[in-house]
């Protein structure tokens, strides 16, 4: 058991030198590769995030604008609906009193009209009452004439 002790001893002996390169091999690589590797990647990462939330708050400015801009333009739509409604209804205003006025002148034209049709027949009654008493008269006269003769 002491051979054995011993043997194994000398393993660890020997073993020594290449823990220590082995420790000293870990130190070098983590100051020298892993370290700056490590700072590089990190600075990857804030970049890529930086990029990220620029890229979101971006995204979400727009998103604001859009929402922004499709409130304006639905209030333009309105106003202009309204507008045109308004124009519509003045006009419709405005074709109802032509057509009042051109009624009342119409019925203004007919009475106008009657009354002077009124006059016309009144006066023909007058001439044809005139002339029919004068016509008797010839008529009359022809007839006694012929019934003379």
């Amino acid at each position: 058991m002491d051979a054995m002790l011993h043997a194994l001893g000398q393993i660890l002996l020997r073993a020594v030198p290449t823990f220590f390169l082995i420790l000293l091999l870990h130190v070098y690589l983590k100051s020298v590769f892993f370290k700056p590797l490590a700072k590089v990647l990190q600075a990857r990462y804030e970049a890529t995030e930086g990029a990220r939330k620029l890229a979101a708050e971006s995204l979400a400015r727009a998103a604001a604008r859009t929402e922004e801009f499709e409130k304006k333009i639905y209030a333009a739509k309105t106003e202009i609906y309204q507008a045109h409604e308004r124009a519509i209804k003045a006009l419709q205003e405005q074709h109802a009193a032509a057509i009042v006025q051109a009624r009342a002148a119409a019925e203004a034209d007919v009475k106008q009209a009657k009354a002077a049709l009124a006059a016309d027949v009144a006066e023909l009654k007058r001439t044809l009452a005139a002339q029919s008493d004068a016509l008797a008269d010839e008529i009359a006269n022809t007839l006694l004439r012929r019934s003379a003769a």
